[in-house]
């Protein structure tokens, strides 16, 4: 690359510029390392007038001690990302850490990466918060009608709040390393306290709605050689609205992790489920609403035991039958996916009134979890006869009957 070149102050500061730059930037090498920052001029006298007073200032900076030698947001995370995808190997999936690898690659180090540690302070993460809110950003490989690259709309509280954790991360890095003395105050200001919106499920009519729709599709599908889906997507719709697992917990599932048994504290016939996703291994005991659905999936693909229960999810067809029968969104906007038939067995365990510990062991969550997300809008929670208690009456005398009691 072609670099215009120019000395001043007798080789003490170059002023130069890069061959498709507007602007002048300015180097010096002062107190054992090389300086260099934008002059933001587009004329050379006017740059050149800016890096003498930029080569004073630094040079003032040493002789009273205040010019740092510091680094800067890039080499924090560069450091970071180094670190993090050595030490969480094993723990974090290569999904959430490629995530974390694009929020500073795409957005973080291109706004903080040149500045010194110590710049990124609260009033700099608020500018950041303001200019992604502003800014659009080109969605990947997307064009429109006319060729251009479509644009994302601001991003929505929960993106904006990934991007913080991941900056707060990385300067947790600088301080471990001894590059940042403390950490700068990341809260959102003027913050007030957002009200807690409940996960989208189903009803218990909406729940037989949507299974007796895939149940009408498994029977009579559009076209024969799409009924194994059809059937598929029904058994999933069952199995998983029975057994409350996350849907990686069921992408996840063999056929030798799943044995019929018979339980001895209700005398019926459930499902032993040895459960591998986010959290590890754990267990689930299923409904009885899940075994029918199990032995169709079992007699149907003739498995062998390491094969996988649902090794597709058909998420087209499951969003047809919701856009069809009207389910896709709850009456709050909230979409419904696969997700939503987990939700759907916590809050139905609710309503029946099962133990909230007992649901959390069994669906591998906190009693916390499902009581800020599930039981708060489940009206079977409230007990009227504890909420509408009265309190007796005292029963008030006639004025004659007391004066009559005070004469005896």
């Amino acid at each position: 690359m072609k670099i215009e070149k120019h000395k001043i102050l007798g080789g003490k500061v170059y002023v130069y510029r890069r061959e498709k730059s507007r602007y002048w930037y300015c180097s010096s090498f002062l107190d054992g390392r090389n300086w260099r920052t934008s002059t933001k001029e587009e004329s050379l006298s006017r740059a050149k007038d800016f890096a003498e007073d930029w080569y004073l200032t630094l040079r003032g900076k040493k002789l009273i001690g205040q010019l740092r030698h510091e680094k800067t947001f890039r080499q924090a995370a560069e450091k970071f990302l180094e670190e993090y995808e050595v030490i969480t190997l094993g723990e974090r999936s290569p999904v959430y850490i490629d995530n974390t690898k694009r929020r500073l690659k795409n957005y973080l180090i291109p706004y903080f990466g040149d500045k010194g540690l110590s710049e990124v302070t609260a009033g700099m993460v608020q500018d950041y918060r303001l200019f992604r809110q502003k800014n659009s950003v080109p969605r990947y490989n997307c064009k429109d009608d006319d060729g251009n690259p479509k644009n994302y709309g601001p991003p929505a509280r929960s993106t904006l709040h990934q991007e913080i954790v991941t900056l707060r991360q990385v300067l947790k890095t600088a301080m471990r390393h001894g590059w940042l003395s403390h950490l700068p105050d990341l809260s959102v200001p003027y913050k007030t306290a957002g009200k807690t919106a409940h996960r989208a499920w189903f009803s218990p009519e909406e729940y037989k709605q949507f299974y007796e729709a895939t149940r009408r599709r498994a029977k009579n599908p559009p076209k024969p050689r799409w009924k194994r889906n059809c059937e598929q997507l029904h058994d999933y719709v069952l199995f998983m609205a029975n057994t409350g697992l996350r849907p990686d917990e069921a992408r996840h599932l063999q056929y030798r992790d799943v044995t019929i048994v018979e339980d001895e504290d209700t005398e019926e016939t459930i499902l032993e489920i040895e459960v591998r996703g986010k959290r590890g291994v754990g267990y689930c005991k299923s409904m009885t609403g899940a075994v029918r659905p199990f032995e169709r999936l079992r007699k149907r693909n003739k498995p062998n035991a390491s094969d996988l229960i649902f090794p597709a999810f058909p998420r087209e067809l499951f969003n047809n039958i919701l856009e069809e029968e009207g389910l896709k969104f709850d009456r709050e906007g909230n979409r419904r996916t696969a997700y939503s038939l987990r939700h759907t067995y916590i809050c139905l365990r609710l309503m029946e009134g099962a133990d909230i510990y007992q649901i959390a062991k069994n669906c591998r969550t906190s009693v916390e979890m499902i009581e800020t997300y599930y039981a708060a809008h489940i009206k079977t929670s409230i007990n009227a006869a504890a909420v509408n208690v009265r309190k007796p009456k005292k029963k008030k005398q006639h004025p004659v009957e007391a004066q009559s009691l005070l004469a005896e």
